[in-house]
């Protein structure tokens, strides 16, 4: 069998990455497409970090990632081989962690903050999708994700956006724009127009890869 194509999103945090592959897996089947997310490849924190030190602890990092479990399994839905992986809870303590078993299909999509810095996952993408937002929008969406679903605090969440995420942006992410296919500005709150984008790239890929007229 062909190799699957294999699209690479990456975007900031607060870029609207969730919602831009939300609309976009509308538009296949789930024998046509698959996803993994570097989210997964967290290494684990100690077990007796405290919640002053989890606080703290930059987790916007490229070392904070399995990079080489991450690259090993997309090489292995390359290969055309199903992969089970833990999914990462983000150290909530109420949440329970699903095992993810993720089946190879045509599309290939790999998401994640640091996919094009990884240089081996980044000369694998056949398309390099950037989606970036205006740093108040992004920051509101932060806010909003982390107060809702992780449980952290106002003042916690503006001092990791101030001292891990931006600088994470602008170090590991933010260089490699240039590099991208496909740059998108999400800073709408309009549905529509993010699934027009997703829409019209859909098309394009049916008619690359799947084959549809």
């Amino acid at each position: 069998m062909n190799k699957p194509f294999i699209i690479g999103i990456a975007g900031g945090s607060g870029s609207g990455k969730t919602f831009f592959l939300k609309c976009f897996l509308e538009h296949f089947s789930t024998n046509e497409v698959c996803l993994v997310s570097q989210d997964d490849y967290y290494f684990p924190v100690p077990p007796d970090m405290t919640a002053e030190e989890n606080k703290l602890f930059n987790f916007d990092l490229p070392d904070t990632i399995d990079h080489q479990h991450f690259e090993d399994d997309i090489n292995s839905l390359l290969n055309w081989q199903t992969i089970v992986k833990k999914e990462y809870t983000f150290n909530n303590p109420s949440a329970i962690p699903k095992m993810l078993e993720i089946k190879p299909a045509p599309i290939l999509i790999v998401e994640g903050l640091f996919i094009l810095h990884f240089r081996k996952i980044a000369e694998s993408l056949d398309l390099k999708i950037f989606i970036e937002a205006d740093d108040d929008i992004a920051l509101q969406r932060r806010l909003k994700r982390d107060l809702m679903e992780r449980g952290y605090s106002h003042d916690d969440v503006i001092y990791k956006w101030i001292n891990h995420v931006v600088p994470a942006y602008k170090e590991f992410l933010l260089p490699y724009k240039d590099e991208c296919d496909q740059i998108i500005t999400n800073n709408t709150h309009v549905a529509d127009d993010i699934i027009c984008i997703t829409e019209n790239i859909s098309h394009q890929l049916r008619e690359k890869v799947l084959g549809d007229a």
